[in-house]
């Protein structure tokens, strides 16, 4: 497929055909205003709450629009998908809603509650490989031998359009938008809003943001085309995609204003900053805009009113605790230091104390007596605190400093 100078595969009316298909499928989701992300970016911002969609994402949009076309032959040889999650439940929830019968892989390691999800909307589910990717090789094959259709999680005009719905719920909830965030995996999402966007606000700036650690579009733009990843590695599941779909890359090179990317530890401190201040959960898919706009605080780079899509609120428990450590660490909520201390009877408890006059809450301990730097009469011990932010920690670090302890800080 050319990208230049194409006519884009979907089309405002596409997007308004699906919207009418989806009328009493879809949840139209609410928009919330941030005034924790408003402070900080110094405009006001939105959030468009797809993480309380049905399914917890966007994804029963395209995958309902697409399989609510099927012909009757079609829908009784069934369907495969690919996904990490959220599009196997979208597809999941959409063949039993249809009577379709569904087969989804997932990759190894895919978070449980997405799993279970799937397996509870009736759909088969079958896990091999460590990426989307992967499981779409698996789930092509599957179509090819048994006559299924495949329901590509990104890469077809009716996945495009059936996203786009959401692109019109923004400009009618918040119809003087300046500044549209949407994170970005393979792009379908991106691409459906933007053809909404572009055709009835053309003025408004749409940003993509992708996991820097899985960010495909940016080269790819680059370059003209689609091009592959050759490794990622990112904890947001939900847009680990390595290599950007034909049918979204068309519209996003036409009509998006830029693809930036954000780290990890802007992803957890989003998804920290959310739960905290807006009492949402999100997936850290679901934070990416977030987790841009959060980097860009007090930049006054981002004209308002803003739109930030949380994309997704699908996340495993065990992932959320780990996320919320790193988060509070990232955020100098948590400090990690390591002391050389004299091994004698009262070190630790005199040290402990230290920590307690200045307001740093002890979360663990460890002691050790064989690190090779130490002399005999040595012992090092390692201290978790709690602070109350960066500004907290380093007046943590430099008051323990100035009483003589020797530390380093991890």
């Amino acid at each position: 497929m050319a990208f230049v100078d194409q006519l884009p595969p979907v089309t405002i009316d596409d997007v308004r055909a699906a919207r009418a298909l989806l009328d009493g499928i879809v949840r139209p989701t609410p928009l919330e205003y941030s005034r924790g992300l408003s402070e900080r970016v110094g405009a006001t911002v939105q959030l468009k709450c797809e993480n309380l969609q049905r399914a917890g994402s966007f994804k029963i949009r395209g995958a309902y629009t697409r399989m609510a076309r099927l012909s009757e032959e079609e829908k009784r040889a069934g369907v495969v998908a690919a996904s990490a999650g959220n599009h196997a439940q979208g597809v999941a929830l959409a063949a039993s809603m249809l009577g379709i019968r569904a087969k989804v892989y997932m990759p190894l390691g895919a978070a449980m509650p997405k799993l279970l999800a799937t397996q509870g909307y009736g759909a088969d589910v079958e896990q091999l490989g460590t990426t989307i990717d992967e499981c779409l090789v698996a789930a092509q094959e599957f179509a090819d031998e048994t006559g299924a259709v495949l329901i590509h999680p990104f890469d077809h005009p009716d996945i495009v359009a059936g996203q786009g719905s959401c692109g019109l719920e923004i400009l009618e909830q918040c119809p003087d938008v300046k500044t549209v965030v949407v994170s970005v995996g393979g792009g379908g999402l991106l691409a459906g809003i933007s053809t909404v966007v572009r055709a009835l606000r053309p003025d408004v700036r749409i940003v993509g943001v992708q996991a820097a650690g899985a960010a495909a579009y940016p080269a790819s733009l680059a370059a003209g085309h689609p091009v592959a990843l050759s490794t990622m590695v990112t904890m947001a599941d939900g847009i680990a995609v390595g290599r950007p779909g034909d049918v979204p890359f068309a519209v996003i090179q036409q009509y998006v204003d830029s693809v930036e990317t954000v780290s990890e530890d802007s992803l957890a401190r989003a998804l920290l900053f959310l739960l905290e201040r807006a009492k949402l959960v999100v997936e850290p898919a679901g934070a990416a805009a977030a987790a841009w706009l959060l980097d860009r605080s007090a930049a006054g780079e981002v004209e308002g009113p803003v739109v930030a899509v949380l994309s997704g609120g699908n996340i495993d428990p065990l992932l959320l605790l780990r996320i919320i450590r790193h988060g509070m660490a990232a955020g100098g909520r948590y400090l990690e230091l390591k002391f050389r201390v004299p091994d004698r009877p009262g070190s630790l408890a005199a040290l402990l104390a230290d920590c307690a006059r200045l307001d740093a809450n002890v979360v663990d301990v460890a002691h050790s007596r064989t690190v090779r730097a130490l002399t005999v009469q040595e012992v090092e011990i390692g201290v978790t605190l709690e602070t109350k932010g960066r500004e907290h920690a380093d007046a943590v670090t430099a008051a323990l400093r100035e009483k003589g302890y020797r530390l380093n800080v991890d």
